[in-house]
């Protein structure tokens, strides 16, 4: 399976054992959440070990009285940006991973049933419209973290990095739990060089309404209970 060299597929025993069990449709819902959320952990240190730099900081003291030289990292300006609803699941764990609690800034995008396109129908970043295409967004982030469970067709992946793209954001991590080839690949283009974009597993095939196979069903409905809404 060929994918674009800023996909990475992670190969860690312990998480592709997760991944095996979320698959399950026997897993229910509580489950389902944490297998997300330890999902998200693995994947982030995966990801965040590239990403971010060690520095040191301030002098500090340890409880025994010696002096030594804390650390910390760079950049500094990082957020977390949850695709809505089931990106939120993922959130915690990043939060867990990074030295101090970072920014959260919701993108709320759904699939329009007969196009498959994203639509988007939230956007809290802050001063996210530029004032010019060539003036940013001046809040923007170092690094921003899209968090997605599932990328299927690509779309409201790349829609995602694009909207952060106009933000101003100089470097993107994606974090899925699971992506198809297909739209992966659509989303690792959108921004080569800037995106990197980090997966539990792949599956080769899309169904006609969007859906991978065999995938992991919606995990927004299966974490919020509501299948068949």
């Amino acid at each position: 399976m060929s994918l674009p060299s800023n996909v990475h597929v992670s190969k860690h025993p312990c998480l592709m054992a997760k991944l095996s069990r979320l698959r399950s449709k026997g897993t229910e819902s509580r489950e389902v959440k944490s297998l997300v959320n330890e999902i998200a952990l693995i994947l982030g240190c995966e990801a965040l070990a590239s990403a971010l730099t060690p520095v040191d900081g301030p002098k500090d003291e340890t409880p025994i009285g010696f002096d030594y030289t804390t650390t910390t990292v760079q950049p500094q300006a990082v957020s977390i940006v949850p695709i809505l609803r089931s990106g939120l699941a993922m959130v915690d764990a990043i939060q867990t991973l990074l030295p101090e609690p970072v920014p959260v800034h919701h993108l709320g995008l759904y699939r329009e049933p007969s196009t498959l396109e994203p639509v988007e129908y939230y956007n809290n970043l802050p001063h996210h419209v530029p004032a010019s295409a060539s003036e940013p967004g001046t809040n923007a982030s170092s690094l921003a973290i899209i968090v997605d469970p599932v990328i299927a067709t690509g779309g409201t992946c790349a829609a995602a990095i694009q909207t952060l793209k106009e933000w101003g954001a100089k470097k993107i991590i994606v974090l899925s739990v699971i992506a198809a080839v297909e739209g992966v690949r659509r989303a690792a283009e959108e921004w080569p060089g800037v995106v990197d974009i980090f997966v539990a597993g792949v599956d080769a095939e899309l169904t006609p309404n969007g859906m991978l196979k065999p995938g992991v069903g919606d995990v927004g409905d299966r974490l919020f209970l509501t299948i068949g809404k």
